[in-house]
Formats: C-alpha cells, sequence, structure tokens
C-alpha cells in the first residue's frame, strides 16, 4: 500500500492515476510530467523529466504500477523520480515492475524493458519445448525442464526458481561442452601418430650440455612429454608456465629427440617478432648437434647453418625444398607453415606458443602439410602436438576450457634469480620512481615502460557486436587510441622526463622492419629506455632490462600485470616493477596490493578471477560463452558433474545415435565455442 512505503525504500505501489500535470521549468527549460497515483491508503506523486509521450501513456483513471525510490519533494511531500512504470491489464499481472525483473545487455535504442515486452510476448505463443538433455540425467541431477527453466530464467516469480533456471542452463551448456571434448580426444586416440623412443643418451648430452640446471618441473613435463610421444596416438598436451620458467628448453627437449630419429618438427608463433626470437633460441641450443633450423614467415627464409655457425638468406622456393626432402629437421614459423606450398617430409612433432591465437582450422592445416615417406611409417601419421601458454589460469577454468589436452604445468622459476621489487606508485610518488630509474640507467641498466590499455567507448562496442567488419573497425580505432597513447607518453619521457636519455618506441603501426630495428638497438643497448603498447610483442629476452613501469596499472587484470613484471629479472641485477596509479579506490588498492604480495602467476590468477571474475578474466568476445555458463566456470563441483554424466552418457551411446537432438547440439556448440 501506498501509505506503507518508507522514505528511503525502494518499493513497488500501485494505483489508480488521479491526476496528471506536464510543467517546463523556467531555468533549464526542462519538461517535467507529474502523475499523482492513489490508492486506498493514501497518494503519492510519481515525476518523469524530458518524456513527453508519457502523456499519451499515462492518463487520468488508469490503473498504474511503479517501482521506485520514495523520497521528499520540496514541499515535504512523498514522491518517486524517474519510476519503472506500467500500465496494468484487466489480470493486473506485472512484467517491469513488483516482481523480480530481468535485466539484459543493452544496445543503442534497444532496453531492457523494450526487450522484456518481446520476450514476454514470445512466450505467449509456446506452451511446450522438447528437452535436449536426457530424462535420465534431469532426474538424477534434479533439473527443471527446459520449457520451465527459459520461463523461469526470464520471468520467475521466486529466487529459488531463477537459481534453478540458472543451474540448469549453465549445466546443460557446461555438459555439451564436455561431450565437445570428449568427442576430441577421442577422434585423437583413434588416430595414428608415430612412435618416437626416448633416446635417454641423446636427452642426456643436451640436458648436461646446457648452461643452467633444470628445474624439477621442467624435468617432470620433458618426461611426460616424451613419454606421450612413444604411443601411437597423438599427443595431445598444453604446456602451461608462468613467464620465464623455462618452456623453451622443454620443447627444446622433445624436438632433439624427435630430430634424432630422423622426423622432423614444426614451431609455429603468432608473430614473426616470436618466431624470430624461437629461431635464435634453438639454433643456439641446437648448435653443438649440428643439424641446421629453418625460419619461414611472411616476410622471409633464413637458416642456421650449423657446420658454419651461420645465418643465411634464402630464396623460399628453396627452402621449401629443404623442408620437402627432409633435410631440414626444426622448422620455425608463423601462419606461414599453414600454406599451401609447405610440405613437411616427415612431421612427427608440432609446437605452437600462446596456442590460444591458433585456432582448430589452423591446427589441423598444420598436421596436413604432412607427407610422410613410407620407409618411415606405412600410413602418413597426425603428428604430435605440444601447445605452449604463458597466461597462468587456474585450474577450475584449465579443467574446463581444455579439457581436452593433458596438461604440464611449470610452476618453478630457475634458480639464481632475484625476487623482483614491486611497488605501487601514487601521484605523489612518481618524482621517486623516475628519479630510481634515471639511476638504473646510469648504472647500465635499461628499461621497459608500458602505456595503458585502451578501453573502447559504448559506441564502438556496440559496432564490435555488429558484424565481422564492425569488429575490424573496433580494433583499428582502439589500435589508434593505443598509439595515440605511445607516443603522447614517449613526447613526454623524451622532452620532459628523460631528456638526458635515449628513448626508443614501438607500437603496432610500425612496419616490422622498424619494430626489429628498434628491438636490436634495445636488445644491444643503444636504447635505455623503451615506451610500448600492451599488444605488441615485448617479450625479447633483454637480461639487462631491469626496470618495468606500467602507466595505468589499474587497467590491467593481475595476470598480465604479472607477465609484464616477468620482462625483468632475467639477468644478475636487481631488478624494479613499478605500478604507476592514479586511482585511489580501495577495489584498486587491494588489486594491486595482490601483486605486492605474491609472485606467483597461477596463484595471482586465481585471485584475479576471485576479484574480477571469468567473464573479465578470459574475455567473452573471445570465448564466446554465455554469462550464465561463464559465471559457473569457477563452480568446481558443477564441471565434475558436467563431466561424470557427459562420460557416463558416452560409455552407452558414444555417437550419441540414441540422442539425435543431444548431438545436433554438440555440433552447435562445437561450431560457437572455440576447443583446443
Amino acid at each position: 500500500r501506498i501509505a506503507d512505503a518508507s522514505l528511503g525504500e525502494v518499493a513497488t505501489v500501485q494505483g489508480v492515476i488521479e491526476d496528471v500535470q506536464s510543467i517546463r521549468t523556467w531555468k533549464r527549460g526542462m519538461q517535467l510530467i507529474h502523475v499523482a497515483v492513489g490508492d486506498a491508503s493514501g497518494a503519492i506523486d510519481a515525476v518523469w523529466f524530458n518524456q513527453p509521450f508519457l502523456l499519451r501513456t499515462l492518463t487520468q483513471g488508469k490503473h498504474i504500477s511503479i517501482s521506485g525510490k520514495i523520497t521528499l519533494n520540496e514541499r515535504g511531500e512523498r514522491t518517486m523520480l524517474n519510476p519503472a512504470y506500467e500500465v496494468l491489464g484487466e489480470n493486473k499481472t506485472t512484467t517491469h515492475t513488483g516482481r523480480i525483473v530481468p535485466v539484459y545487455s543493452e544496445a543503442a535504442g534497444i532496453t531492457s524493458r523494450w526487450l522484456r515486452y518481446l520476450v514476454k510476448n514470445a512466450f505467449a505463443g509456446v506452451t511446450r519445448i522438447d528437452d535436449t538433455l536426457p530424462q535420465e540425467i534431469i532426474k538424477r541431477q534434479r533439473l527443471p525442464a527446459l520449457y520451465d527453466a527459459l520461463t523461469h530464467i526470464h520471468f520467475p516469480r521466486t529466487q529459488k526458481e531463477a537459481d534453478a533456471a540458472r543451474r540448469r542452463m549453465a549445466f546443460e551448456e557446461m555438459f555439451l561442452l564436455q561431450l565437445c571434448m570428449s568427442e576430441a580426444r577421442r577422434e585423437i586416440q583413434q588416430s595414428l601418430a608415430p612412435k618416437i623412443p626416448f633416446d635417454l643418451e641423446t636427452v642426456k648430452s643436451f640436458v648436461d650440455g646446457l648452461p643452467f640446471q633444470l628445474t624439477q618441473a621442467q624435468r617432470r613435463a620433458a618426461w611426460e612429454i616424451l613419454q606421450d610421444m612413444e604411443k601411437s596416438s597423438p599427443m595431445n598436451r598444453l604446456l602451461e608456465g608462468d613467464v620465464g620458467s623455462g618452456k623453451t628448453v622443454v620443447a627444446a627437449i622433445a624436438i632433439i629427440n624427435t630430430a634424432h630419429h630422423g622426423w622432423q618438427s614444426a614451431v609455429m608463433a603468432p608473430t614473426e617478432v616470436l618466431a624470430r626470437q624461437h629461431f635464435a633460441s634453438f639454433a643456439k641450443l641446437f648448435s653443438p648437434f649440428h643439424f641446421d633450423v629453418g625460419l619461414l614467415t611472411g616476410s622471409e627464409a633464413l637458416i642456421y647453418d650449423s657446420e658454419f655457425d651461420t645465418v643465411r638468406k634464402m630464396k623460399k622456393t628453396d627452402f621449401l625444398t629443404e623442408v620437402r626432402s627432409g633435410r631440414l629437421k626444426v622448422v620455425v614459423g608463423t601462419h606461414a607453415l599453414i600454406a599451401s606450398a609447405v610440405a613437411f617430409h616427415a612431421l612427427a612433432l608440432a609446437v605452437l606458443d600462446e596456442q590460444h591465437r591458433f585456432g582448430v582450422a589452423q591446427r589441423a592445416s598444420l598436421a596436413k602439410r604432412n607427407t610422410v615417406n613410407k620407409a618411415l611409417a606405412p600410413v602418413t601419421p597426425l603428428p604430435h602436438f605440444l601447445s605452449m601458454t604463458a597466461t597462468p589460469i587456474p585450474r577450475t577454468l584449465t579443467l574446463t576450457i581444455y579439457g581436452d589436452l593433458d596438461i604440464s604445468l611449470l610452476n618453478e622459476i630457475p634458480q639464481g634469480r632475484k625476487k623482483i621489487v614491486t611497488e605501487i606508485i601514487t601521484p605523489p610518488q612518481r618524482q621517486r620512481a623516475y628519479d630510481c630509474m634515471r639511476a638504473q640507467v646510469r648504472a647500465g641498466r635499461q628499461i621497459f615502460v608500458i602505456c595503458p590499455r585502451i578501453e573502447g567507448n559504448f559506441e564502438e562496442t556496440s559496432v564490435f557486436h555488429s558484424s565481422a567488419s564492425g569488429q575490424i573497425k573496433f580494433t583499428q580505432t582502439l589500435l589508434r587510441k593505443e598509439v595515440k597513447a605511445v607516443k603522447e607518453e614517449y613526447k613526454k619521457l623524451t622532452e620532459e622526463i628523460f631528456s638526458d636519455l635515449r628513448v626508443g618506441m614501438l607500437h603496432g603501426k610500425m612496419k616490422l622492419k622498424e619494430k626489429e630495428t628498434v628491438m636490436k638497438q634495445f636488445k644491444d643497448g643503444t636504447i635505455d629506455v623503451l615506451v610500448s603498447t600492451s599488444v605488441i610483442e615485448v617479450g625479447v629476452d633483454v637480461p639487462n632490462a631491469a626496470v618495468m613501469a606500467i602507466e595505468g596499472a589499474e587497467r590491467f587484470g593481475l595476470a598480465q600485470l604479472h607477465q609484464f613484471r616477468g620482462r625483468v629479472g632475467r639477468g644478475e641485477h636487481q631488478s624494479h616493477c613499478f605500478l604507476f596509479t592514479e586511482s585511489s579506490s580501495a577495489e584498486t588498492n587491494r588489486r594491486l596490493r595482490a601483486l605486492l604480495e605474491c609472485d606467483d602467476g597461477f596463484a595471482l590468477a586465481e585471485k584475479d578471477l576471485a576479484i574480477r571474475g571469468p567473464g573479465d578474466f578470459l574475455g567473452t568476445h573471445q570465448w564466446g560463452i554465455p554469462d550464465y555458463m561463464m559465471a559457473s566456470l569457477t563452480d568446481a563441483k558443477l564441471i565434475k558433474t558436467a563431466r561424470e554424466e557427459a562420460t557416463l552418457l558416452l560409455e552407452s551411446d558414444p555417437d550419441l545415435q540414441k540422442h539425435p537432438a543431444l548431438k545436433a547440439r554438440r555440433a552447435e556448440i562445437h561450431e560457437r565455442i572455440h576447443l583446443e
């Protein structure tokens, strides 16, 4: 009742419109619509600003329901400002007020209110929806029927109904995801791969020749990989390691064992910069074993000649002949490796770095490049796959997203590295940080400066959703903004802060040759301070870099900040990471302090997940996962239950012949959600 609604309370009241007035304020020229609503207990004034169309809808004598906060006007009378409203029909059921109301993601010109109206109208013509899930699973898991779940996820009568509906939807998506993963794993297990015996003598000779000792985690991961490659079914393993944990050396152990048996290895990186880095690393690691290493990118083909310890350029046609003949045992490259002209003589191992940047189709295309000599294998086998990522992902997410992969974790940092001193730098502390940075340069060290990530505004985000071409436009807009941020930071550092130092600049609009020149200058020590965007590959191993300064640190996730921090501290010198922030919020301080207290990437990823949630952690645009499923990615119990039910069903019906609707839905999920 109107009389029972307390001051300051958000309430819903219903009554008859007793009076409607339109008033224009003389000062600002704003139009106010005043509506007096009364019931048997009293009356209340509702006010809307600059919404003249309401005069056609809210007319005297109509029954109305309004929801809003009860306040007092200048005359001391109770009122509601801009309340939600709806005119009541004969049955007096409500859609937008006086109930649990669904809130939808909005786009320009499309409001939650309009979507509620459309969805409710759609349900009016639907009385039954066939269930996808088998009835025995619905009963066992005590889930509502699909029709009830869909009804209640939009218009629940109680919070209990809403929660049950969300659980049903999340369980179904998770269950279908597990079915997809099980299918992928089954296909892999049924395929043939070359058996590569573990040659202890070769591997031991390689490890003994390294200038450092392997960590226990590296030894364990290498052992798991070598054991997998002895089997006749393809290895499908994810090597997940923190920044600087030594993934490249673990991959090198598998590669040298493969080469010893006459087979080839391909290493695919997402960028030319990263491919060149791997090429240089493998050339150095394999030089004592006298076999050549090749590099193939869109712009060049290089070969490291182990006999003369030199790198020489080649025509691409000659390079491809070397690959096809099998003389080149290790080929590093970008997407150029999956070009139609590329054919391997005997590809047994494919290593994908930063594997989340490659789709399934690209991996399959790499496998098709194989033309194995019949002397090595009677049937053309699939290569073993080793995927690598430096992005620390919490265990629950790893099991969910990479459920079709076996996982090796590198959770130890090589011995001898000093802990990086990490500090949060607020505006009053900037000068002290700059003084420390200058002192580091005078001592012979170098500095990274990362510019803040630029977020898209609302208009650009709506473009992002619209089409593939819209996404390109959105990405280009952000790139332009990030380039502008780098140029402004570069100008500030060269003209105001470090005018006495040599400052370099790196961003995504530069040509490849320009990037390579800047990176080489930085690595050679002719640049003291390198200013870069967050999206550019700064993964060059520069042991002399001792300071990582991150502007707008609050705009990055903890895992990404930790990765930036891992770019320094690779040499013998004490390194620093400065987190510049102008935000004074308690939330920002809590997030950034986690970096000060923890240097374990996996532990930080767990904290990041708890603070930001999986939607921000993964990015819904990247994964295309529904919001209710995204919210369940941290629910280990739900994931486990869905996996158990999927396994149980596939044991009795591996091809889902008895469940055609489920089979069709699985195909849809497989198309929509990116699986490795």
